[in-house]
Parts: structure tokens; sequence; C-alpha cells
């Protein structure tokens, strides 16, 4: 049991040590901003979105009894014991969550879905999850609390630094002398959280070029299934309790120091992209030179890590890399992935072909003895005894037949097929028409036509073939395949054998006997007809093609007219667009002046700003703050955060209770307003309120302006005391 309590202070410590908290399953409390002097830790944990309890200094202890008393923290099998039905509440819930927020939890590991879920009555007090799941139903925004629960990641910049060290000499060097300079690198950071690892990887690849002065076009793809944490990285700021995990060397080179937090610098943001995605559902990137998936498939079960293993492979590049955490491996799959670092998890991927992969499991008649020798061992199960009693059924019963394409190529055969068809001499080929005996092929190549033609099953009654001296009847039936869509253009060929084997030998005195005459006439006979028949369909379907291409000529005439008269327009609209391509680059260009413009103004605002040490303060029209100096600090607890924040809800240090009241009365009459105020530390300051007016003179805010005046009070105080 882990519980995390934040009190009043300043810093982001608190917040570090939060999350560490909350990701193993413990419970955090903060202390009520209003209550704290100093409201800056409990503020910027409470920020974070994972504090259970809000509450006062004196509610706390309570909370604490009632939280340590539930059967949850004796342990979590009282619980489960105590339902029957655990795994159908379980269910329901993965239901509802799945309802709310579109993400589906049943194929991640129980255990750990269990405990946070379990954790979750603990906090309400609730001691069955039959009614937990009635209090889901009835608290929609337990649901996304929850959802944020079974999400939570612990994560940090380096995180395991030997293992990022084995990463930057392993892997980092060796993609980069693999490519030519400006030549692009692209990296998938799958599971990113709050942006730290994306982060990490990107100051690594910078100062391995930096190192060797070579440039590169590294993409870096950032994604998470949480919104709210890839906002978060969006936004580079960092508290300073970063300083724990990144050098100094790095928070000089990669990092802004603004009061009590880091931001990314511009050169590594622009480096990382960052997007919303559901590794399970949603598309990967492809052609990628590495895949770092630390610490994700942890919360998976096999079934799932079965599908995004290969995934991984199929999105990498030959010879890419695949990054995971100290405690993940990639099960089975050494076909696809060889080890470079066993110990920190980092792989390579092997050449084999994914597509062939996915056929494997949707087609089975392409599998191969490879296929099944390399296939998983499988539990004798109800379906598999089904699957081996249709196999022996379909060997010894079922008629001897072939599976073709739609070139006649056959694709794989059941049962004993050696009467009707023996391999060709010369160059091996597994077509049909080069397979089926001499005496049978004008028949099957004409049904063969007419099956394909019609899309429907063709049969030839009465056929007979001689093998090992005897005379075999037969009936040919030719059978597209039409049931499933990937399926579309096979046919099945079938030799259904119709009499019983007659050995001729034995009857036969001499080969010129009668009887023997008429079974050879037999065969010419049905070779003969045979023939005239393939000879008759080819010739209605050489009439029909030649009709069909005089048609299709005098359309190719009127659709050549119509391409010219298209290319015509095309080559306008070329012209057109590229006369618009070369304005939007000249607009570009002043686009581009025009930010490297406003950039140095906003420099120059905020360094005039400071150079004053005049704290001021910019509200929007709703007393939000906007913008604010850094002299401001001496009177308000203010940080880049409560940016948007009402200025009522900020802890001032002035003796004044009329701050708001004067604010909203500024921006109702546009009258400006000024009082002297003294603060909580004897200082005294010129308040002046008055309207922020835009270039187009419309008010947008009020701006509130401290000017210190203690010296120039003291002067005349002691001047009246003389």
């Amino acid at each position: 049991m882990a519980i995390c309590i934040i009190l009043s202070g300043t810093g982001t410590d608190g917040t570090l040590g939060l999350k560490a908290i909350k990701g193993e399953g413990g419970i955090t409390m903060v202390q009520e901003e209003k209550q704290a002097k100093y409201d800056g830790m409990p503020r910027s944990a409470i920020d974070t979105g994972l504090v259970d309890y809000i509450l006062p200094v004196e509610s706390m202890a309570n909370e604490l009894i009632k939280y340590t008393k539930h059967p949850y923290i004796d342990g979590p099998k009282k619980i489960q014991n105590a339902e029957e039905k655990f795994k159908d509440n379980l269910q329901k819930i993965f239901i509802l969550i799945r309802a709310s927020t579109g993400h589906d939890f049943s194929d991640y590991k129980q255990n750990t879905i269990r405990r946070r879920i379990e954790r979750r009555l603990a906090v309400h007090q609730i001691n069955k999850l039959t009614d937990y799941v009635r209090f889901l139903r009835q608290t929609p925004a337990e649901v996304e609390t929850l959802y944020k629960d079974l999400l939570i990641g612990v994560t940090n910049f380096f995180r395991d630094k030997d293992a990022f060290a084995a990463l930057n000499k392993k892997v980092i060097k060796d993609i980069l002398n693999g490519k030519k300079q400006y030549s692009p690198i692209r990296i998938w950071v799958p599971g990113c959280a709050t942006g730290e690892e994306a982060y990490s990887i990107a100051m690594l690849f910078i100062e391995v070029t930096e190192k060797i002065k070579k440039h590169f076009n590294i993409q870096i793809f950032a994604t998470d299934i949480d919104a709210d944490a890839i906002e978060f990285a969006r936004g580079t700021i960092y508290p300073d309790s970063i300083a724990a995990d990144v050098s100094v060397e790095r928070l000089k080179h990669f990092f802004i120091k603004e009061d009590n937090a880091f931001k990314i610098k511009k050169q590594i943001r622009e480096m990382v992209i960052f997007a919303t995605q559901n590794l399970i559902k949603d598309p990967a990137f492809s052609k990628l030179d590495l895949v770092s998936c630390r610490n994700v498939l942890i919360y998976m079960d096999t079934t799932l890590q079965k599908r995004i293993l290969p995934l991984f492979h199929y999105t990498l590049n030959q010879n890419g890399y695949l990054y995971l955490g100290t405690s993940e491996s990639i099960g089975g799959f050494f076909d696809y992935f060889s080890p470079v670092d066993v110990k920190w998890k980092i792989f390579k991927r092997k050449g084999i072909s994914i597509d062939r992969h996915n056929d494997f499991h949707r087609m089975p008649f392409l599998r191969t003895n490879a296929d099944f020798q390399k296939a998983d061992k499988r539990i004798l199960t109800a379906s598999n005894i089904r699957e081996l009693a249709e196999k022996v059924i379909l060997e010894d019963y079922a008629p001897p037949s072939v599976l073709i394409n739609d070139k006649y190529d056959i694709l794989y055969f059941y049962g004993k097929t050696e009467k009707f068809l023996t391999p060709p001499t010369g160059e091996a080929s597994f077509n049909i028409t080069k397979m089926v005996r001499s005496d049978l092929k004008y028949k099957l190549t004409n049904a063969l036509h007419k099956a394909g033609k019609q899309k429907k099953e063709v049969m030839i009654d009465g056929l007979k073939v001689k093998h090992n001296g005897s005379l075999i009847s037969f009936n040919l039936v030719i059978r597209p395949i039409t049931e499933t869509q990937f399926a579309q253009g096979l046919m099945m060929v079938i030799f259904e054998d119709k009499t019983e084997h007659v050995t001729v030998t034995k009857r036969l005195a001499v080969a010129s006997t009668p009887d023997n005459t008429d079974a050879q006439m037999v065969v010419l006979e049905q070779e003969l007809q045979s023939t005239k028949e393939y000879l008759q369909s080819t010739t209605e379907e050489l009439e029909t093609s030649n009709e069909e291409l005089k048609s299709t000529n005098e359309e190719m005439q009127s659709t050549n007219e119509e391409l010219q008269s298209t290319n015509e327009e095309l080559e306008t609209s070329k012209e057109e667009l590229q006369s618009t391509n070369e304005e939007l680059e000249t607009v570009n260009s002043e686009l581009q002046d025009k930010v490297e413009e406003l950039s140095r103004s906003n420099d120059d605002l905020n360094n005039l700003l400071a150079s004053t040490e005049i704290g001021t303060i910019f509200l929007d029209t709703k007393l939000c703050v906007k913008r604010f100096t850094p002299t401001i600090a001496n009177i308000f607890n203010l940080i880049q955060v409560d940016i948007g924040r009402p200025i009522g809800d900020i802890n001032a240090n002035i003796i004044y209770q009329d701050l708001y009241k004067d604010a909203e009365d500024v921006l109702a009459t546009l009258k400006q307003k000024e009082i002297e105020i003294q603060s909580k530390d004897n200082k005294w300051y010129s308040m002046r309120i008055l309207p922020y007016r835009t270039v187009e003179n419309m008010i947008d805010g009020v701006v509130i302006a401290f000017v210190d005046i203690t010296t120039f009070k003291y002067i005349d105080f002691e001047f009246r005391k003389s």
C-alpha cells in the first residue's frame, strides 16, 4: 500500500512523486488550494488529473482510516471471493468504458485491470463489484476517471539510463552510419504518454548528429491513446523536478528555464509529431528505422501481443530496430526479430514476409509443411478434434479434387489424384491443363472455360480413363468458389469415381481381341468428341470476342477523343496550378518573414517588460490571466500553467480584498483606477487598473500594473514625522 499526500508548498517535486505512486496503484491526497498558504505544489499536483482526494487538512485523517480498513487493502481476494460473478461484472465494466471512450480493455492483463478497479472501490468505499457497476452507470464522470486510471503509465526522461546508453551505442549510431546526409529517418514511439521518452530519443539523435557533424531529416511520431497526455506533451513544459533525470548539460542544451519549469527548445519540438492513436485498431506508421515501445506490452495479454509484434515487424524497414521495456520480450517471434542487446531488450528486424504470415492465417490451403512445423502447438480442444475428423474424412472418403486459381494453377490437392493428373515432363508446372491426362485435356479445358465464364457449376458425366490396367468411369465437376470475397476466381475441380475398377488385362488374352479393340475405340471416340466440342466452343468464343473487339474499338475511339480533350484541359489546369504554386511560395516566404518579425517583436516585448521591473498582469474579458511580467512573482504566486485561470483564484501577497471587483468595474466603465496598497511583507505599491485596448480600439480585457513605491512611502513618512 502506497499513499501520497501533498500539502502547502512551492515547486513541483510533489508532482513527480505523485505520478510514481499513482503508477504503482497507490492513492493520492492533496490539500485544497484555497486552504494552502503556498498553493504552488498542490496546484501542480491537481493539474495532473491523477488526484483521488482534494480535501482540507482536517478531513484527510478520516479518509485515510476508511481507506486502510477497506477489504482491498487487506487483500483483493476478499472482494473477488465475495463476488461470485466477478468476471461477468468485469465484462460489464469493459462495456461501459468501451461505450464511453471507444477503447476495449478486455484483452489487457486481467490482474492489472482488477487491481486498479479494486483500488477505485476502496477510494469510493464500495465493497461489491455489482455496486460499483451500478455506480458507474449512474456516474459518467467515474467512467472517465476509471479509464484514466487504467491508462496510467510511469514515465520520465531517460528512464533506465543504462538502457538509453545501450540504445545510443548500438542503435542510433548504426542507423545514422547507414544513412546518407539529409536522408529521412523515421521513428515511432507508441504509448508515448506525456512525451518524455520521445523527447529523450530526439536529444540522443541530436547529440550524435552534432558529434559526427551531419544533418538528417529526423521525424519522431509519438502517439498515445490518452488525448490529455498528448496535449500535455505538445505544451513542451515540464516541472523543474526533471533535473533529477536530465543532466545539467542537457538542461542547458535542450531546455529553457521558465520560473519553476523547463520548456523544450524549438529544435527538439519540431522533430516530434504528436498524435492520438489507438495502437490496437488504428493504422500504424510505416518505413520506420526504429520503434520504441517501452512498458506498453506488459499491460497486454498474449493475444494482443501476438497482434502487435507482427505489426511492428511490418512497419520497420529492413534491419530496423525494436526497443522494448526491460520487463518485456518478443515472445515466440524469433523468426521476426534477432536480439541485439538481451538485457536492455533491443531487437533487430529479420527479413521475412509479413504478407505471407497474414495469408497463412486467412487461407489454410496456402500452408506448407514448413508452415505447420513453425505454427504454435495447439491444445486439444473440441474445435481441433472436429478439424482432425474432417481431415480424415476428406482424405479417405471425399472424391479426389484440386483447388485452382484463375490461371488454372493448382493451389491445393485433396485425396488421391494420380489417376487423373500426372506431373508433366520438362519444366515443372502445377497448371492443371498440363498435368491432366492427355485423353481428358480437351474435355477439362472446355469445362473450365464454361465454368469460368458462366460462374456456375459445370458437370460432365460418364468419362472414362485407364489406370494400372483398369478402366475407370467418373464424372468431372468444375465448381467456382463464390462464398468468400478473397476467394474470387478460385475453382474446385472434382473427379467423382462412379464405377469399380475392372482389370482389363485379366479379361484379355491378347491385345488384339475384340473386347480390347472396343475399349480402345471407346477412348478414341471420347477424345474425338471432346476435340469437336472444344473446337466448337473455341469458335463460338472467337466470334463473340471479335464482336466485342469491334464494339471496344469504337468505344476506344470515342474515349481517345475525350482523353485528348481532357488532356488539353489538364494542360491548362497545370499552368494555372503552376502559377498558383508560385503565388503560394511567395506568400509562404512573406509569412515566414512575418513569423520571424513577430518572434523578434515578442522577444523585444518580453525584455522590455522584464527591464521595467513593473509587475504587470494582462487579463482577458473574463478576467483570466493572459500574460504577466516576471516582477509580478513578488505579488502573486503565478507560474506559466496559471495562464487561463481567473485572477480571483490566484493567491496574492497584498492586503487588499477588492482587486477582482475593481477589475470588473474598470472593464464595465472603461475608466482607469489607481490606488496605493500594502503587501504582507510591508512593501507599498501603486496599483493602476486600466482597459486593454487593441490596435482597432477594441476592449479586450484589463491591465493591472504594480509600481514599487516603498522608498517614497518611507521618505514621506519620515518627512511627516519630522
